[in-house]
């Protein structure tokens, strides 16, 4: 059962709630009620009014609910409340959001962010339990036993979380040891940045041939993935997928998946990817600029995709082109106008080439060909076995080839 509340009416509770309920369904959860109420201000105990508890406690004894999710993050009085007074367990946002990063987390890193990030969440909880268990003996002056296990567990979080600490920081030492080679290579990169669910595993997928995870659930990806992909003119470029945004994530999340998200602060481009079909995009457009700002990657170039436009009318489209003029509309899932992100792109990649001459020896093609992708070839002329070739490349590039090919002659 959900349960939730507003201070009045408005689109955002409905946002909300649907969010919820499909973050819900994405941790296996079956909704068997949705419960709202339009309040100033949380019971500081209950959560929701007295009233609205008794209905509550009233549906879940008629639908049988195991369990009751809450739309707002839960103090431990809250939640010790709710469970004594409903008699069911009780589950917050953020407890919700750590059971789908733990069910879909796939690589070491990913899994030892989400369990660091657990038990950042419970550490100070085990403070709100110590009152109770501090009451299970022990004379004036004494720890009872109940607190001397409290202290036990408290240290072995400790300990656990330094650990974690450490793995996670060995990790990202490799992660910045394959990053550096990527930027070495001069192979442009474009993060596919959006909202949870908007659809970027789906177009990194059609844009690198690549069978990626792709399913209608939030939180899919969770671990940053990098793919090579080809361009219709041949350019290679790599397309980073990365772990969608939400709104309103705890700091203790951010910070435990910092390492992973900052990914799109190394990409030459970003691709803001937004669910065309989806009525609340713009508030979820804004998480997004507000995340790509905490994670200093705000001053990036970047490209708006609006995904998903086979969910749309064709007046919800009009709306959208005439307010987002420089936008790409796309369908990923039915392969639609893909080819005009693909102009974006490349057109990203050029803006800084300049049509460049070169004229080598046969036997120095091999050389040349490594930096095939990289450029576009306009012309060849083969000529008493030396071949002169007009290419469009960077500053950059043009300067690596001609070493290149002194080294060979040398």
């Amino acid at each position: 059962m959900l349960v939730g509340y507003l201070k009045a009416e408005s689109n955002a509770l409905s946002s909300s709630i649907e969010e919820m309920e499909m973050l819900s369904r994405t941790a296996g959860f079956l909704i068997a009620e949705t419960v709202t109420q339009c309040i100033d201000s949380p019971g500081y105990v209950t959560y929701l009014g007295s009233g609205k508890i008794e209905s509550v406690a009233s549906l879940i004894s008629k639908s049988n609910a195991e369990a009751v999710i809450t739309r707002h993050n839960l103090k431990p009085a809250q939640v010790s409340t709710l469970e004594k007074t409903l008699g069911t367990s009780v589950l917050d946002r953020t407890q919700l959001i750590l059971q789908i990063f733990s069910n879909h987390a796939v690589t070491t890193e990913g899994k030892y962010e989400v369990e660091l990030a657990r038990l950042k969440y419970e550490l100070p909880r085990l403070a709100g339990a110590g009152h109770s268990l501090s009451q299970t003996g022990g004379g004036i002056g004494t720890r009872g036993p109940g607190e001397q296990l409290l202290e036990m567990n408290r240290r072995k979080i400790l300990r656990r979380i330094g650990f974690l600490k450490n793995e996670l920081k060995n990790l990202r030492t490799d992660r910045e040891v394959t990053r550096k080679k990527r930027m070495k290579s001069d192979i442009p990169i474009a993060s596919f940045v959006g909202y949870t669910n908007a659809g970027k595993s789906t177009i990194v997928s059609a844009l690198s041939s690549c069978d990626l995870l792709i399913a209608d659930k939030l939180f899919s990806t969770l671990d940053t993935r990098t793919k090579r992909a080809v361009l219709g003119t041949g350019r290679v470029f790599l397309a980073t997928d990365t772990v969608g945004f939400i709104r309103d994530l705890p700091v203790f999340l951010m910070q435990s998946f910092r390492s992973t998200l900052e990914e799109a602060a190394y990409s030459d481009l970003v691709i803001k990817v937004v669910d065309a079909s989806d009525a609340f995009f713009k508030s979820k457009l804004k998480t997004v600029d507000d995340t790509l700002k905490e994670i200093n990657a705000d001053a990036i170039p970047y490209v708006t995709v609006f995904n998903k436009i086979d969910l749309c009318t064709n007046s919800w489209l009009e709306e959208l082109e005439t307010a987002f003029p420089e936008a790409i509309f796309i369908s990923a899932a039915k392969r639609f106008n893909l080819e005009e992100l693909e102009k974006a792109i490349e057109k990203f990649i050029q803006r800084d080439h300049a049509e460049r001459a070169i004229e080598i020896d046969q036997d120095r093609v091999s050389t040349f060909m490594k930096f095939r992708n990289q450029m576009r070839i306009i012309s060849e002329e083969y000529q008493d076995g030396r071949i002169k070739i007009l290419y469009s490349a960077s500053e950059k590039i043009h300067r690596k080839l001609v070493s290149s090919l002194k080294e060979v002659r040398t």
